[in-house]
């Protein structure tokens, strides 16, 4: 069993979490962390010890301008955009057969062995959302869970599993390709990051094994029809089943408790298992390790980098050959970051343009633009059409 997560640097100690859980139950298990980060200096070595490699983002077959391509992605777009290609890699590099991916916010408090069976069966493993409609009259509950899967996508990916049979590697490699080109957070655009590709993948591919148990990948989206019970945390049920594993989706914002009191009410081994995951981050370096900056979130010279600048890069071809490295700043008046602070209005209309080929244009510029509307509205029009 080859088990892999994909991370920056301050998700860590979750990492660790998740790792140490997998290592609980299947001792056996090779675990990989894809790291796309650097390691902080003094990482407790408690919170490296269940990791059997760190895959660099430099390991992955990706495009080979790395600066450029990781560039035209926010930290949430980018740990997702080399999943594809950390299947690939593990895959081709490490010969192996059965690859396993959970986010790093999840944990196992069960051996595998169903999923394991089901992955002799079947090449790929997806778990829905929702596996039960909510009733007619739960208006929120709908809104909340239902209307929030049609956005970001039917099948949770913080769960994938693949078995590398001629159709799981067809699976493989359509994804990774489009992750490498098209994973991005644009819901009006019909894109979540890596999410809403999967929702093709059962009209794609045969062999895919779409998995309606209850005890797994728990999480506050499902858990209006999903009763814990039992003792945190070695014997929590669900619907009476053991629990399988957990997914603390949304933790840092404060999501996952507010969304826990709203459904989780019926369940109090809900809010006991949110203060045990509590516990374990913090005895792996959370207040340490949970807010240090990604390498990636700055230009060279520890400026952040704006989503705009991003965006703008992203969608310009004509600045991505003339700044291949759009984080280098040595040469100061002609870097990347020079370009940006002496072009204000490209960089704000070429972020709202490439929102509003997916969206209202005037919804958009009001929410970007520092000038009137009626204004910016006109100049992103023309630069839409001038770049297609």
């Amino acid at each position: 069993m080859h088990v892999f997560t994909s991370i920056t640097a301050n998700y860590l100690p979750k990492a660790a979490v998740l790792a140490h859980s997998i290592k609980k139950y299947h001792p056996e298990a090779r675990f990989h962390l894809v790291l796309s980060d650097t390691l902080p200096a003094g990482c407790p070595s408690s919170t490296l010890a269940a990791f059997d490699t760190i895959i660099g983002i430099g390991e992955l077959p990706l495009p080979q301008n790395r600066s450029a391509w990781v560039f035209k992605h926010r930290l949430v777009e980018l740990c997702t955009a080399v999943k594809g290609a950390a299947f690939q890699h593990i895959a081709d590099r490490l010969g192996a057969e059965r690859i396993y991916y959970f986010d790093p916010d999840i944990a196992i408090f069960q051996r595998l062995e169903g999923l394991e069976a089901e992955l002799g069966r079947a090449s790929v493993l997806l778990t829905p959302h929702q596996i039960e409609p909510e009733p007619a009259h739960a208006v929120q509950a709908i809104m909340d869970n239902e209307i929030n899967s049609l956005k970001h996508g039917v099948y949770n990916l913080g769960f994938l599993a693949v078995r590398t049979s001629a159709e799981g590697r067809r699976f493989i490699d359509w994804w990774a390709d489009r992750l490498r080109s098209y994973c991005h957070d644009n819901i009006p655009g019909g894109l979540f990051t890596d999410q809403r590709w999967i929702d093709l993948a059962p009209a794609f591919f045969d062999d895919i094994r779409i998995l309606r148990d209850p005890q797994y990948n728990v999480a506050t989206w499902n858990m209006t029809h999903r009763r814990a019970t039992g003792r945190v945390p070695d014997a929590v049920l669900i619907n009476g089943q053991p629990l399988g594993f957990y997914h603390f989706s949304g933790f840092d914002s404060g999501g996952q408790r507010i969304m826990l009191e709203r459904y989780g009410s019926h369940s109090p081994v809900y809010t006991e298992l949110r203060d045990w995951y509590i516990a374990r981050c913090q005895e792996f370096g959370q207040a340490e390790l949970g807010s240090v900056p990604c390498i990636h979130a700055a230009y060279a010279n520890g400026l952040r980098v704006p989503d705009a600048h991003r965006l703008v890069y992203r969608n310009r071809p004509d600045l991505q050959a003339k700044y291949p490295n759009p984080y280098e700043t040595e040469s100061e008046s002609r870097s990347f970051l020079h370009w940006c602070q002496t072009h204000p209005d490209e960089v704000a209309a070429g972020a709202v343009a490439s929102e509003a080929r997916w969206a209202g244009l005037r919804k958009l510029v009001r929410k970007h633009a520092p000038e009137p509307a009626i204004h910016m509205a006109r100049r992103v029009r023309s630069l839409v059409r001038r770049t297609g």
